[in-house]
């Protein structure tokens, strides 16, 4: 077929060896299914941030770290060249998240190489050796459905572990390859540590997840698996192989009932203050 215009480059500097077919269109990009010498990947092509669905919401980009100072002033500023600084840093989130992920044993994509704009990464397959369908266009008897959805609740607690949150997980975003699920998109990953929305994010990805199997496991319903990985994460004590029960209960503080009636008293006496001044003042 012919290569779109933005895989050329990589044609002509030799990564590619030829485009094979267009394997979809999402909100963000473009994936192609090419042949690199003996080897079978796909390339992702990033649309321009005007052709995107997906913006670049503050809630993801929130303390995203720049390459320097120039070009944090003019992202701030909105100037054109601020505009490509951005595109690329947003570009390359994703690339990022795919090594620091992989790394970590997280199973994500393998990346290869990241050139002109366009990621090169593993082509993930079913049995049969076809593209994997993502999880929403397969169906899971009750027993599947918990299996892999303990699977990835144990993907999610190994990416907080490395510091990462999708920001956007669901069944749409998910593969299902020949030895499990596998995660994808991952170009608004959050900084768990430096992003104010972390927790609420790392919900979302979560109970996704859990209303998605939930439809073929009703049990699933009932658990609170967010708050137990959260709970762990704050209290530093979540470990990448941690054994989680999907139960969590909230526990609060004892009252100090000598601190409350301090409390009290003070605003008794603060109140007859001001009742004494008013009546000074007829």
């Amino acid at each position: 077929m012919k290569p779109n215009k933005r895989l050329v480059p990589l044609i002509e500097d030799g990564l590619i060896d030829e485009v094979v077919r267009q394997l979809m269109s999402g909100k963000e990009a473009m994936v192609f299914v090419v042949r690199c010498g003996e080897d079978v990947r796909c390339a992702k092509v990033y649309k321009e941030a005007n052709k995107r669905a997906f913006r670049q919401a503050v809630d993801y980009t929130e303390n995203r770290k720049t390459k320097n100072s120039r070009q944090a002033r003019a992202m701030a500023k909105g100037t054109k060249f601020g505009r490509q600084a951005q595109e690329q840093a947003w570009q390359s989130a994703e690339v990022d998240a795919l090594y620091r992920l992989a790394a970590a044993g997280v199973r994500v994509p393998k990346p290869y190489n990241f050139h002109e704009g366009v990621l090169l990464m593993e082509l993930v397959t079913d049995a049969d050796g076809n593209a994997a369908p993502r999880l929403n266009d397969s169906t899971f008897t009750a027993e599947e459905a918990c299996a892999h959805h303990h699977s990835l609740m144990g993907e999610v607690v190994r990416m907080l572990c490395a510091g990462v949150i999708h920001g956007d997980l669901s069944e749409y975003n998910i593969l299902l390859s020949n030895t499990g699920p596998v995660i994808i998109d991952l170009p608004q990953a959050v900084d768990a540590a430096g992003n104010n929305h972390a927790k609420a994010m790392l919900a979302r990805d979560v109970n996704n997840l859990t209303t998605f199997f939930g439809q073929f496991a009703p049990a699933l319903l009932t658990t609170r698996y967010a708050e137990e990985i959260w709970a762990l994460y704050e209290h530093g004590e979540l470990q990448p192989d941690v054994k989680l029960s999907g139960h969590f209960e909230q526990t609060l503080p004892p009252v100090d009932l000598d601190d409350v009636i301090r409390e009290i008293d003070d605003a008794k006496a603060a109140e007859a203050a001001r009742l004494l001044r008013l009546q000074e003042m007829e």
